[in-house]
């Protein structure tokens, strides 16, 4: 197969295995998007999932059909060591400049509301060369989203940009990843936002995408948050939709896979889009000829494995300590231990080791011989670096699809 036209390559061909199978999803939004249209009140959205399910590539499908339906829209990520105000602004101006609101004095007076709001990142004491200029022309506007209580300046906020948006008859969508990586205040300031633009039926909206525990992290902030967003989940893909993501590239290039070689990809892939872009682009470069077989399968399989090893699974290990390593390998035993238990007791379903989705935090003590409390330390840190998260009190799992199986082939080192 042609190496120089790899289908499978990131931002290569027209079908990306990350949407195979998420036609539900983008229905829903045109949906949300066609209802605010007509001045409907509507939830904001949430797409919680492992990495490496296809989040990102989803959350910029939808952006792009909301800038096909003429909406403003704007994006950024979510950082911990970052507060809301500077990024939010970022990407409010550009959906502000998005709209093409006929009224110069209506944007410059918005515009001004946004140069207040992220102005008021800094002590308003500071400096004029210590101040963040965030390159917007008009100017601040005193006394508009400047309090300096992010919750209410958020409020005001979206407030004028959705009767901006509003007079002009179309929406704002705000477009934001790794949404559990807010600052619990920003959190609390943005779900009352939400709240408020749902009760004035303004047409903004918040689209989310973050960890399996983001509507903990929601629901921590505000009682009522289950009843702002839609959650989406987006998991691994049903075999059908993994076998579309894998012909689907390869029909564009006149190539197909036997049966045979898809069942082999499935089970390498477990299902997880970002393992079946690796793992075809992997088949592709060492693949002969059409059809693939599953014998090409096999061969490719080494060195896809090995890439995803560095850049994939390595490259967040190595971002832990060797605290917190041991306590992932602890994980790790952890599940092989419930999978064999399982394995001996004859009176129910043995769960593969990539099954098992998470593990009592007490389970990895006992495999460490320490006692729980000592461990939280390094359970703390791994999870504010995004390499586990805790569903439910007293269990821990990975962030990582296949990372246990990583972990094991690592060993000790």
């Amino acid at each position: 197969m042609d190496p120089i036209r790899n289908p499978y390559a990131p931002g290569a061909g027209q079908r990306p295995p990350e949407l195979a199978g998420r036609e539900e999803q983008i229905s829903t939004f045109d949906v949300v998007v066609a209802r605010i249209a007509k001045g409907r009140p509507e939830r904001s959205i949430v797409l919680i999932g492992l990495r490496g399910v296809g989040k990102t590539v989803l959350l910029n499908t939808l952006r792009s059909g909301a800038v096909r339906a003429h909406w403003g829209t704007g994006k950024f990520e979510a950082r911990p060591d970052q507060r809301l105000r500077r990024p939010l602004a970022s990407a409010l101006h550009t959906a502000v400049r998005e709209l093409g609101h006929p009224q110069d004095d209506d944007v410059d007076h918005v515009l001004g509301v946004i140069k207040s709001f992220a102005q008021r990142d800094v002590d308003p004491k500071a400096k004029l060369r210590d101040r963040w200029n965030p390159g917007i022309d008009a100017p601040a506007v005193t006394g508009r989203a400047d309090s300096g209580d992010i919750e209410i300046d958020l409020v005001e906020l979206l407030t004028d940009v959705g009767g901006l948006a509003a007079d002009v008859g179309k929406g704002v969508a705000i477009f934001i990843d790794e949404m559990q990586d807010l600052d619990p205040e920003d959190v609390s300031a943005l779900c009352a936002a939400c709240h408020e633009m749902s009760q004035s039926s303004l047409p903004v909206i918040v689209v989310g995408a973050g960890l399996p525990h983001l509507p903990a992290v929601l629901s921590a902030s505000k009682s009522y948050s289950e009843r702002l967003f839609r959650y989406a989940r987006i998991d691994r893909l049903p075999k059908d939709a993994a076998f579309r993501a894998l012909q689907g590239p390869a029909q564009e290039e006149d190539a197909e896979f036997t049966d045979d070689a898809l069942e082999a990809m499935y089970a390498a892939t477990g299902g997880y889009p970002y393992f079946i872009q690796a793992y075809g682009a992997g088949v592709w470069d060492l693949a002969p000829a059409s059809p693939i077989t599953v014998d090409d399968v096999k061969v490719a399989m080494p060195e896809a494995e090995a890439e995803l090893a560095v850049g994939f699974f390595g490259s967040r290990y190595e971002r832990a300590t060797p605290g917190e390593r041991e306590y992932l390998r602890a994980m790790a035993d952890a599940a092989t231990a419930i999978a064999e238990a399982a394995a001996a007791d004859e009176t129910g379903e043995t769960p593969g080791l990539d099954d098992i989705e998470s593990v009592p935090t007490s389970k990895v003590a006992e495999v460490l011989g320490r006692k729980p409390q000592s461990l939280s330390p390094a359970r703390d840190s791994l999870m504010k670096k995004g390499l586990v998260y805790s569903g439910e009190r007293g269990r821990i799992a990975f962030t990582v699809p296949h990372f246990g199986r990583y972990l094991r082939s690592v060993g000790g080192e």
